[in-house]
């Protein structure tokens, strides 16, 4: 892969609620958004499959996840890093 195309990946910072699964984890990603007719801040909430090739994240974790080619049928994110515990 180059560098050039590492550059652009998307990447997001979540908590992992499941590592159940073998070399797989699932990342709940916050983020806030403001109403477009009210203005109030919305927290809202989205779950990503991540790949853990070495099973180093478990539940509870925080975790930096970034965009892959696509590993499975639901997983399009590898894990970069384990944030926090």
């Amino acid at each position: 892969m180059s560098e050039a195309t590492e550059k652009n990946r998307k990447q997001r910072q979540g908590e992992v609620v499941s590592a159940a699964a073998d070399k797989t984890i699932v990342v709940k990603v916050k983020r806030r958004v403001r109403h477009p007719l009210y203005k109030k801040v919305v927290t809202r909430f989205k779950k990503f499959y991540a790949h853990d090739e070495d099973n180093k994240a478990k539940a509870g974790d925080q975790v930096r996840i970034q965009e892959c080619p696509p590993k499975s049928k639901l997983k399009r994110w590898e894990l970069l890093e384990v944030v926090g515990g």
